[in-house]
């Protein structure tokens, strides 16, 4: 049996709030579950005491057995110092701009070095023919 720690929500429309709840992964995600581990309501302001409440203890205990949390449940986990954030891969190469717009760049880059050493090299020539 695979346990989860994750998130099950409940609410009304646009009034979200989830459960924190250790469950087998192949339950659905909102249904049944083996324990319910804290709460977490989006609605309340950032800094509010009540927004995220974790039992440590109960969370540490299924930690322990081998309970997986989710990435979000994991960050929560992180804020309350029970375990370590989880890790951001670094950006790929789909961020950087293609093969022709990189040649652009790296062209107008050495145009602009070229432009300012002309001026700089032609400044002390003029000096010394006055």
């Amino acid at each position: 049996m695979a346990l989860a720690i994750r998130m099950s929500r409940g609410g009304a429309r646009n009034q979200p709030f989830f459960r924190i709840v250790v469950a087998d992964s192949r339950y659905p995600r909102d249904g049944r579950y083996i324990e319910r581990l804290g709460i977490y309501n989006p609605l309340l302001p950032a800094d509010h005491k009540d927004r995220v409440v974790l039992k440590e203890e109960r969370i540490k205990h299924w930690l322990g057995v081998g309970a997986k949390p989710s990435d979000r449940v994991q960050r929560f986990l992180a804020k309350a110092g029970i375990m370590e954030a989880p890790k951001v891969p670094a950006q790929t190469k789909k961020d950087k701009p293609k093969a022709k717009a990189q040649e652009r760049m790296k062209a107008a880059e050495e145009a602009a070095a070229a432009a300012k050493e002309a001026p700089a090299e032609e400044a002390p020539a003029a000096e010394q023919a006055g």
